[in-house]
């Protein structure tokens, strides 16, 4: 399906927006926008959907003037949003509170709770498909409930941060399997609502009602309204893709669609995503067998503390960015044996959830600003490390990792996961993967919808070009240094 497509990613951070020719396959403009960071402490995380819209404004007009091209000539658009975030509106469509987000952890007593009554992990498991977790979006419902009864009492819209989007972008409240994934009441292997999981929350058929309509990955689920045609400067008679969550959205970006490959976003968290032609669910509770939004299924694992660790130990020794790098690559494998666990928010994977972060093995030989930032670093990718042993545990073997995110344009990042993982590393030319998998998930949808487009395999071949400068390969006698170091680390791991 040749024109032109805007592919739309609501992160953590900020909003981007993406302009491709998918005729050509080439990337024409970008434009990104700032929210307001999440508010709240003890682990609240909180942002206002508004700036969500204020900033999709911004983006999209700076993607349509860096590609110089008219917002009317645009055919379909797509959103990835961030995952797991609780956005509740009421019978007339307005927001009733702030999103509580991914990386919100204020819920883990009413997380622990319903995993109590869905029978534990074993229970959850049956049930789902997957183990709940704390940043779930299951958990914010039993508490917004007790902690805002009076509005809990108003909601007549349960969604996700994605399908807020799509709901203002085309007045339709629905969600595809990938982000419906991420709920704690979608039941991954027969892709469909569990409804009865919201029973422990509210008996009766309110919350079921309240919940968007599913559709398949590759619908396209309407047209632009003539207000938000008008906000973001495109043709009304654009149409609407699925879109999905980040997550899934970025292992399109990065042609994940097919087993064989992985995906890892280095940014705030990490994550690593798999693609499966089957739900294999597996025993282990950290990794969540979730939907793909190509279809298929995208099991994956996530950390929650990566360059935001790094961030902190940047900060308390007053470095920035490049200087860190460079003290990081100083400092041997092992970092002279000082090892950090850096949960510093706690962590899921491994699933630590109230862990905090400790130093070991300090010396006054080896307490040096060199090794401080090379522990650092070393210990974020353990717990991806550890997290990739989980996926090949369930039976997924990747040949390739395909690497974005803001640490992925590190030489020091690349080299050190491709020795610790074992596995040959590269990075997409077009780093904002989730965006571009987006626009070509909204191509892809628009010629299903008119039985004349390319398929999405085609599609992926086309628009993500790889980087080979990029590319990484794992060095024998540095993995086997790796190995002592990683053993370290899980033999310091807290029991859980």
């Amino acid at each position: 399906m040749d024109g032109l497509f805007v592919g739309i990613d609501c992160g953590t951070q900020g909003t981007k927006a993406l302009v491709l020719d998918a005729g050509s396959g080439q990337v024409l403009g970008l434009g990104s926008a700032a929210h307001a960071p999440p508010q709240g402490r003890d682990g609240r995380r909180e942002q206002d959907p508004a700036d969500w819209l204020a900033a999709l404004q911004v983006a999209v007009a700076e993607a349509l003037r860096s590609a110089g091209v008219d917002g009317q000539a645009i055919r379909g658009l797509a959103v990835s949003g961030q995952q797991h975030g609780l956005v509740l509106l009421d019978a007339q469509g307005q927001v009733l509170r702030p999103a509580k987000l991914w990386c919100d952890t204020e819920t883990v007593a009413e997380n622990n709770e319903l995993l109590a009554a869905l029978g534990g992990v074993q229970g959850s498991l049956e049930r789902l498909g997957l183990v709940i977790a704390p940043g779930y979006t299951l958990s914010k419902l039993l508490w917004t409930q007790r902690q805002h009864p009076e509005l809990f009492a108003r909601l007549a819209h349960i969604l996700l941060p994605h399908d807020y989007l799509n709901y203002w972008l085309t007045g339709r409240a629905c969600s595809e399997p990938g982000d419906a994934s991420g709920t704690g009441y979608y039941d991954v292997r027969r892709r469909t609502w569990a409804a009865d999981v919201l029973q422990l929350i509210e008996p009766g058929e309110r919350l079921v009602a309240a919940l968007p309509e599913l559709v398949e990955p590759g619908a396209c689920i309407g047209s632009l309204r003539q207000g938000a045609a008008a906000a973001l400067g495109l043709n009304p008679q654009a149409w609407v893709a699925s879109g999905g969550g980040d997550n899934m959205l970025g292992a399109i970006g990065t042609g994940n669609i097919a087993p064989g490959m992985i995906t890892l976003s280095l940014g705030t968290s990490g994550t690593l995503a798999a693609f499966a032609e089957q739900p294999q669910v597996s025993a282990q509770g950290e990794v969540a067998t979730f939907c793909a939004s190509s279809g298929g299924w995208l099991p994956l694992i996530c950390t929650m503390n990566l360059t935001s660790a790094c961030a902190l130990v940047r900060d308390l020794l007053e470095l920035d960015l490049e200087r860190f790098t460079a003290l990081a690559a100083q400092a041997p494998i092992g970092a002279d044996g000082l090892l950090m666990l850096p949960f510093f928010d706690g962590e899921r994977v491994p699933a630590l959830p109230a862990a905090s972060a400790s130093l070991h093995g300090m010396t006054s030989a080896n307490l040096t600003r060199a090794n401080l930032c090379r522990a650092v670093l070393e210990g974020t990718c353990f717990s991806l490390r550890y997290g990739l042993d989980l996926l090949r545990a369930s039976g997924l073997q990747g040949n390739e990792i395909r690497l974005v995110g803001g640490a992925a344009k590190s030489p020091l990042w690349r080299q050190v996961l491709a020795d610790l993982l074992g596995v040959p590393l590269v990075c997409p030319r077009q780093t904002e993967a989730a965006a571009l998998g987006a626009a070509i998930q909204a191509a892809w949808s628009l010629g299903r919808q008119f039985g004349r487009g390319d398929s999405l395999d085609v599609l992926c071949q086309r628009c993500v070009a790889l980087d080979e400068s990029t590319r990484t390969l794992p060095h024998p006698a540095r993995q086997a240094a790796y190995a002592l170091a990683y053993q370290r680390y899980r033999d310091h791991l807290p029991a859980h």
